[in-house]
């Protein structure tokens, strides 16, 4: 039996990039310790497995030492007032793969002759929050009277998204790596990206979050667009100490996107009860209660010492909520995880014979010729 000749430094170092405990890993990889140890190498067909289960190009293992991965984007997260370090797999994969649709609809509609999207770049921090999120508005057509009359969070999240990709945006929204359900995406590792293009400006939004909170990233990440810069965020609704300038920027872009301070002084009532308040306007608005907490406190409603103590209590109540995934129709889930804009482009050209069958699965993250049809009707494209 042939071994691999592998650094034990680089299988331990390629589980814990994946944070997967080796007890984990023991039934499938019943000498997985011993290999960590250098006391038995594993054959090739065992080490092809070993990657497959954490996410990780073979070659890497073959490498004297662990290669220092650096995000393809600027890295802006923080939680609890400290950087985030080490990417997860998951997160490297789903930017990689963003960017690989990304790269294709540039060509596409550079080839279509489509124009540049002018909003891309069209605002600086020096702006006011208030003047942005103005325009954004008009440009998104995010009118505040139709999204009172959605009837749930979601339906107002697919309102918002379609209103996006009607500007020209890819919305992209997903809880799992492309289409593999056992990869799910960490909310509290990131909220969400945006990669800027003229031509194919992209948002990301991590579909394991809750709808409220998923209405907070789309409108954190379009302010990132309008300001032209590339970047991996959390939600950050109030920023502290540690955090960029861009940042604290567009998230108060986007808490006036969402809730402007003039709609939400005519909405207050006099001597209401905090949660109460906070119930009815997030049915309002159709935002997180932390935005409304956030507003509040903007508008003088608030005392900062009273912020600060129901920030605490709410965070803590919304953190032991279930996460929402993607669930719901298959057909309708996948079109949503590459978006809408980019489904109908790609199902055209491959049909057309522009784009190969195989790369057009790839990128949709599908095997069968019958889901790509029937994802071609979802989007509206074939009959």
């Amino acid at each position: 039996m042939i071994r691999s000749p592998v650094n034990p430094v680089l299988l331990r170092w390629a589980r814990e990039r994946a944070g997967i405990a080796q007890e984990d890993l023991t039934a499938k990889f019943k000498k997985l310790p011993e290999w960590e140890t250098g006391r038995i190498q594993p054959t090739l067909k065992q080490l092809e497995a070993f990657a497959h289960a954490v996410h990780v190009p073979v070659g890497y293992l073959f490498l004297s030492t662990p290669p220092e991965e650096v995000l393809p984007i600027p890295d802006y997260r923080t939680f609890a007032g400290h950087a985030v370090t080490r990417p997860s797999p998951n997160l490297m994969d789903t930017i990689y793969a963003c960017q690989e649709r990304q790269s294709w609809y540039r060509n596409h509609a550079r080839v279509g002759g489509e124009t540049e999207v002018d909003f891309v770049g069209s605002a600086s921090i020096e702006a006011s929050p208030e003047t942005v999120a103005r325009r954004m508005r008009e440009t998104l057509g995010f009118d505040l009277v139709t999204r009172r009359e959605c009837p749930t969070w979601t339906d107002a999240l697919r309102l918002f998204i379609r209103q996006a990709d009607d500007t020209g945006v890819l919305v992209m929204v997903s809880g799992v790596v492309m289409s593999n359900s056992r990869r799910s995406l960490d909310p509290t590792e990131f909220r969400g990206f945006a990669l800027c293009d003229p031509l194919a400006p992209l948002i990301f939004v991590n579909g394991k979050d809750t709808k409220a909170a998923q209405m907070f990233t789309l409108a954190h990440e379009l302010a990132h667009i309008w300001l032209g810069a590339s970047a991996l965020s959390n939600l950050g609704v109030v920023p502290g100490p540690g955090f960029r300038d861009e940042e604290v920027w567009c998230n108060a872009v986007a808490a006036e996107l969402l809730v402007p301070l003039d709609a939400l002084r005519s909405d207050l009532r006099r001597n209401e009860p905090l949660p109460d308040a906070l119930s009815r306007l997030a049915r309002i608005f159709k935002v997180s209660t932390l935005v409304i907490l956030r507003r509040l406190l903007d508008a003088g409603w608030l005392t900062r010492e009273r912020f600060d103590a129901a920030w605490a209590q709410e965070s803590q109540r919304l953190g032991k909520l279930v996460k929402s995934g993607s669930g719901g129709d298959f057909y309708r889930t996948t079109v949503a995880r590459v978006g809408r804009r980019f489904a109908r482009a790609l199902v055209v050209s491959t049909l057309e014979g522009q784009t190969l069958y195989r790369d057009a699965f790839r990128m949709l993250g599908i095997k069968k010729t019958k889901t790509f049809n029937n994802l071609g009707r979802e989007a509206g494209v074939t009959g």
